[in-house]
């Protein structure tokens, strides 16, 4: 019974981990969304601002992946 339990706390445990996934999923969409307002109110000064946009998602999406990797750690190792 014991067992059955922290089983179950793990998936829990790990399914709580992985909505950092969904926040992940939406500040990449706010990212790109606001680069694209921005982009289309001054386009001269887009091809400026590309290297942020990339350096923005990949922050964003470096969250995801680590909340992701914590959800597989605690399904797997816990």
């Amino acid at each position: 019974m014991e067992g059955e339990l922290a089983e179950m706390g793990k998936f829990i445990g790990a399914g709580l981990a992985a909505f950092g996934l969904a926040g992940s999923g939406i500040a990449v969409g706010n990212i790109v969304s606001s680069f694209l307002a921005g982009a289309l109110r001054n386009p001269s000064a887009a091809p400026g601002q590309t290297a942020n946009l990339f350096v923005g998602i990949a922050f964003a999406e470096a969250l995801g992946i680590f909340s992701f990797l914590i959800a597989l750690l605690l399904i797997f190792v816990a």
